[in-house]
């Protein structure tokens, strides 16, 4: 199955852009932050941390229906490294991507199983890992490190 979508980026002023997903859903401001923009928004690699985060967590949430579970309510934090290339050019070289499960690991008997394949659904950071490394750990409600 093929599928395509498409997402309009216009230059307002400066570095300052507004992002139009589609008619259905809200737009939104995306800037560079200061001294190259003025931070009136997001910044392209807040996007795309925004992006990994939002697919691991849809693909866990898929993986734990796949075994009637709900893992309820949970989120993820992530840490975006920049640094320089070769050719001293600023480059996204990891994204570091932490999800915190609020309900109890054992109150979803499947958690396991859906933790060894919930990557694999991962159209976003499957695609992004072909160029930057990304670390995912998923933790228990107490901080346990469950993957």
């Amino acid at each position: 199955m093929s599928e395509s979508i498409t997402v309009t980026v216009t230059r307002q002023e400066d570095y300052r852009f507004l992002v139009e997903f589609g008619p259905q859903y809200a737009t939104l401001i995306a800037d560079e932050p200061v001294p190259i923009g003025v931070d009136s928004g997001p910044s392209p690699q807040h996007l795309l941390a925004a992006s990994v985060a939002n697919c691991l967590c849809a693909s866990l949430t898929f993986a734990c229906r796949k075994f009637h579970e709900d893992p309820g309510e949970f989120s993820a934090t992530v840490k975006c490294e920049i640094g320089r290339n070769e050719k001293n050019r600023l480059r996204v070289s990891l994204l570091e991507v932490s999800i915190t499960l609020n309900s109890s690991p054992e109150a979803m008997p499947h958690l396991a199983r859906a933790l060894t394949s919930f990557e694999d659904f991962c159209t976003v950071t499957e695609s992004v890992r072909q160029g930057i490394k990304v670390n995912v750990a998923v933790l228990g409600p107490d901080g346990t490190k469950l993957h």
